[in-house]
């Protein structure tokens, strides 16, 4: 069971960034493909950006595709995404998840492990 925490969240104007982290608790850390979905108040889950095990291949919405850098250390156990220029339309709470495979996937059911969330906030 991989247990997964976000941290980094906030409330910051527009063309703000913003650094999310997300901490993994498995030491089998590279067995992993990991995301970044996002979900606003009354909206359904918006897969945000997707990385492969080694950090090799990266996969963006077309949302953030420009603005959002997701990376990862494997060493670290740790996932980041690097939102620049965000916008009003950015709020929301970001998880990030994992699933059992090394490959980038952008549905939510493909993913194994949630973490609790993080809000962001961005106000006009």
């Amino acid at each position: 069971q991989v247990q997964l925490e976000e941290s980094g969240g906030g409330l910051v104007q527009a063309g703000a960034s913003l650094r999310l982290s997300c901490k993994a608790s498995e030491r089998t850390f590279d067995n992993y493909g990991l995301g970044w979905f996002r979900q606003a108040p009354g909206q359904e889950r918006e897969f945000v950006a997707g990385i492969n095990w080694d950090g090799g291949n990266t996969f963006y919405g077309d949302s953030v595709k420009g603005r959002f850098t997701i990376s990862r250390n494997n060493a670290k156990a740790t996932i980041y995404l690097q939102m620049n220029n965000l916008k009003s339309e950015d709020t929301g709470v970001y998880y990030c998840a994992a699933r059992n495979s090394r490959i980038i996937a952008n549905q939510a059911p493909a993913y194994n492990y949630w973490g609790r969330g993080t809000q962001v906030t961005v106000s006009s």
